[in-house]
């Protein structure tokens, strides 16, 4: 096994910036399955997290190993074929393997693209305890659960739009209204409270910011691709170049607001009620894991379903 003084460092900083990407990706070519490289950069390389993503797929696994100021380092291996699928694909085949991953811990939305192997590893989740509870899914009743693989791209984007962005913006004033007001009565108290809000706010920008994006670009084109499919007609490339370029920001902006979550989530001790907590506080409380039960769906549909569904589309009928 490779150590992280063996392996092979590729100093970013002295490229020319054209060149800087192509090189880390013939590095990464380059690379058997179980080998990695660490690349060394004077900023976050996260765009890069996703370029990679976006055209290598779940083939690697992305590990920081400094996070600045001034200088990041990551560590990106080389994934073997028989590191299985992935939590996003498996979730999308059956729904309820989500409770699965969630009472873990496993993001199976914005991190749905790991394979199981590596989510237990990071999450230090026992990989034959899961897997013997997704096989009990499998064989439990299924239920009215709606099969979205089985959906047509432009169903999927309008169901999406209809169902998860009509609740987010109707959810968001009420949520803010009452995390404002928990913070500023039981702040003094619960200092907690104060982050929570904060947390909140960035999500409900974050998401009225993201949404429009959304239904005024990205899904109209996607329903422009199904119909050329439908009508056997080529389009030209669009002015933003490929589906894959605002694919990689919708998923880092998911990523934000993932990340907004997680942290409520650990500052509420998992949405435990302190016992001085007034009615006020546990609507709160039962709002927010509302907000992110149905957030953590709504991205696991765009991640996980449509986003691909799109990019096949789109290698369909572009010229």
């Amino acid at each position: 096994m490779e150590t992280t003084e063996n392996i092979e460092k590729l100093d970013v900083t002295i490229l020319e910036p054209r060149m800087k990407h192509p090189t880390i990706f013939e590095w990464f070519d380059n690379r058997k399955g179980g080998e990695a490289f660490v690349i060394h950069n004077d900023h976050d390389p996260k765009p890069l997290y996703y370029q990679l993503l976006g055209e290598r797929g779940n083939t690697f696994k992305w590990e920081y190993l400094l996070q600045g100021p001034e200088v990041w380092e990551v560590k990106i291996s080389k994934l073997t074929p028989e590191e299985g699928e992935t939590v996003g694909e498996l979730v999308a085949k059956d729904y309820r393997k989500a409770q699965v991953f969630k009472k873990y811990g496993i993001d199976f939305c914005c991190g749905g693209k790991k394979s199981v192997k590596q989510a237990c590893e990071e999450k230090g989740v026992n990989p034959d305890q899961l897997e013997q509870e997704l096989l009990a899914t499998e064989k439990a009743e299924k239920g009215r659960e709606a099969d979205f693989d089985k959906w047509s791209p432009s169903f999927l984007a309008d169901y999406i739009e209809n169902m998860h962005h009509t609740y987010v913006r109707d959810a968001i004033p009420a949520i803010y209204e009452y995390t404002a007001k928990i913070a500023r009565v039981h702040g003094s108290r619960h200092p907690e409270l104060l982050e929570v809000a904060k947390h909140f706010t960035n999500i409900a920008n974050e998401l009225e910011a993201h949404m429009p994006k959304e239904e005024r670009v990205l899904f109209p084109y996607i329903k422009q691709l199904e119909e050329a499919r439908k009508n056997n007609v080529k389009l030209e490339k669009p002015a933003f170049g490929s589906i894959q370029n605002p694919i990689n920001m919708m998923e880092m902006e998911h990523e934000h607001a993932g990340n907004e979550l997680e942290a409520i989530r650990e500052l509420t001790n998992n949405y435990i009620l302190p016992a001085d907590a007034c009615a006020t506080y546990t609507v709160a409380f039962k709002k927010l894991q509302e907000f992110e039960d149905d957030l953590f769906r709504h991205i696991h549909l765009e991640n996980n379903v449509l986003f691909p569904k799109a990019l096949e589309l789109e290698k369909e009928v572009l010229k």
